[in-house]
């Protein structure tokens, strides 16, 4: 009972950063499912892979209400998404716990590098560009008009996203929310919302492949959904009235600390 409330309690706080910062949790709940509650790494995953499914249900329908989300974009970026997400999960249950926690320290450090260097001379968004789109800015009332750019790059760039959700279960939003406003030029704040309504497409994927191999205790995952649900719902409405440099400062900062927990799992076992 213990290890239920805590792992719903550690799921709450993951789901407002997750939501906030539309990377899904998974990029934080796997470090702490494996470092405080000590479950097998491909156990958290399971885990994270759903409470992915239910942060994106949760905080995306919010970000949609407001219309942020640039839900057209992200039907044609969940194509590559989905397809990585296959090749993804099957690589992941066949390869060792510790090798699987150095690729996810590897890939918390890389991101947290670029995000930290990139977004200091991030591309402005523009009125041109592919499927141009607008949304009315919730901390500021303003109008963003904007379009997407470098769509084969933003392609290529979600086929690796949907790679790292279905290989570490983190919904791919840790990738997808930098190449979207560095690359793609999405304002930040419609690159978190449009990165929000995708993970969870993209984590249903997965979540077959583990489920069928039995890495997905119910146990675990029914808390860490749930916390994560009611985590996610009020994430969704702060992110809205948190200005996007703090937001880019939490994200870099934990990213480097998780990073860290996961190189000493894979150092020392899981």
């Amino acid at each position: 009972m213990a290890s239920s409330l805590v792992i719903f309690g550690i799921s709450v706080v993951i789901g407002v950063l997750g939501s906030m910062l539309g990377i899904g949790g998974g990029v934080f709940l796997i470090p702490m499912l494996t470092g405080i509650v000590g479950l097998p790494i491909k156990t958290a995953i399971g885990a994270s892979i759903v409470s992915v499914i239910a942060t994106s249900t949760a905080a995306g329908a919010v970000y949609i209400g407001h219309g942020i989300t640039h839900s057209r974009l992200a039907m044609v970026l969940e194509i590559a998404t989905t397809l990585g997400a296959l090749a993804g999960g099957f690589t992941a249950v066949l390869i060792s716990p510790n090798i699987l926690s150095g690729i996810f320290a590897v890939v918390l450090l890389y991101v947290a590098y670029s995000m930290g260097r990139g977004f200091k001379a991030k591309a402005s968004p523009t009125s041109t560009g592919f499927l141009v789109t607008s949304y009315e800015d919730p901390l500021t009332g303003n109008t963003v008009t904007y379009g997407a750019h470098n769509l084969v790059g933003g392609m290529l760039a979600s086929f690796l996203a949907g790679n790292v959700s279905g290989l570490l279960g983190i919904g791919g939003g840790v990738i997808k929310v930098p190449v979207m406003n560095m690359i793609m030029r999405i304002p930040l704040r419609a690159a978190i919302a449009t990165s929000n309504f995708m993970i969870g497409i993209t984590a249903a994927t997965s979540a077959i492949i583990y489920y069928k191999h039995g890495y997905i205790d119910l146990a675990v995952t029914i808390p860490t959904a749930l916390g994560i649900l009611i985590g996610a719902q009020a994430g969704s409405r702060l992110g809205g009235k948190v200005r996007s440099e703090n937001l880019k400062k939490i994200f870099s900062v934990l990213l480097v600390i998780f990073s860290i927990i996961m190189f000493v799992k894979a150092f020392t076992g899981s």
